[in-house]
């Protein structure tokens, strides 16, 4: 009687081995599928605008802030080294749209310095972002 007792308290037991398995397969999936989002690095009030175009999301960004400082993966550049960093990006990514997220309050010199570097390099598929926040 002793074993038929033992025998029906190990079929009553759940195997958690399954569950956890797919536990990790999801926080895989989740980490790896959170490693292709790329952020500017600061925040950019952006004006709003009434004729903007949507695009596909942009593997290329160059954030100008409010205090004309210009801003490559999330480190702070000058406006002569946009060209080569946009080089150096694009031989890493060619299909990579460039965009420009310029602050309102940031200068349109600057910004037009930025486009014209660009388009200096042969860069014509930049797009500037006018959308708001």
């Amino acid at each position: 009687m002793r074993s038929h007792s033992a025998k029906q308290q190990e079929e009553a037991t759940i195997d958690m081995t399954p569950m956890l398995d797919i536990v990790f397969i999801m926080l895989i999936f989740f980490i790896v599928t959170a490693s292709f989002l790329k952020e500017a690095g600061i925040e950019v009030n952006r004006p709003d605008g009434t004729s903007a175009n949507p695009q596909e999301r942009a593997n290329i960004m160059i954030a100008v802030t409010g205090d004309d400082e210009i801003w490559m993966e999330k480190r702070r550049i000058d406006v002569r080294a946009v060209r080569a960093n946009v080089e150096r990006l694009k031989a890493e990514n060619p299909e990579g749209t460039i965009v420009i997220q310029a602050d309102e309050e940031s200068s349109t010199g600057l910004v037009s310095e930025i486009m014209d570097a660009l388009n200096a390099g042969g860069y014509t598929d930049h797009v500037l972002s006018l959308e708001g926040n």
